[in-house]
């Protein structure tokens, strides 16, 4: 026998962002949290009505960047004044100057590749399958509709209840999702 798939949460599906927007901060002043929306382009004032928390990527670029240039700079340091320091021209031998293009490019360096790998480590990419992709029309969410998903994991969350929540949001469509 095969049982039902666990629900995921319900999803709410609107046309326009000003309603997404109202029925996010709504779902928020009802007491929500667990919720995530889903829209083909940025939608201003979306985060902060979902009350996302601040992105951790800006610092991870920040410290690999200062690591990326230390370690850029020690290596030639190290390499120029210790392990094999040649005069040249009477400069000292840590001639600051001379390391500062290198260190800039290993700066950049290590601080684009920190937010390449922190975007999709923090963003748990690649998710090749994902419980939303089972909601029918769900694949419009790239190019004209929006869609707001509470999920059943909140405290809040009782299937009757939110979707009755939902429905008083005035959405296109109410669909639940399927693990």
């Amino acid at each position: 026998m095969n049982a039902a798939p666990e629900i995921h949460g319900l999803m709410a599906e609107f046309s326009e962002t000003a309603p997404l927007l109202a029925a996010a901060k709504r779902a928020y002043q009802a007491g929500y949290r667990k919720m995530d929306a889903f829209t083909p382009f940025p939608v201003d004032g979306l985060a902060e009505a979902l009350r996302r928390k601040p992105s951790w990527v800006p610092l991870i670029v920040l410290l690999a960047g200062i690591a990326g240039g230390a370690g850029g700079y020690f290596m030639e340091w190290y390499a120029m004044a210790v392990d094999y320091p040649i005069n040249v021209g009477g400069r000292p031998l840590n001639s600051w100057p001379a390391f500062v293009p290198i260190t800039f490019e290993l700066t950049v360096l290590s601080g684009a590749l920190a937010a390449i790998v922190a975007m999709f480590a923090l963003n748990r990419l690649p998710q090749p399958h994902h419980p939303v992709f089972n909601v029918p029309h769900f694949e419009r969410a790239s190019t004209d509709k929006f869609f707001l998903c509470i999920e059943a994991r909140d405290p809040r969350f009782d299937l009757a209840a939110t979707r009755a929540f939902l429905e008083s949001l005035n959405p296109d469509a109410i669909a639940e999702v399927r693990e």
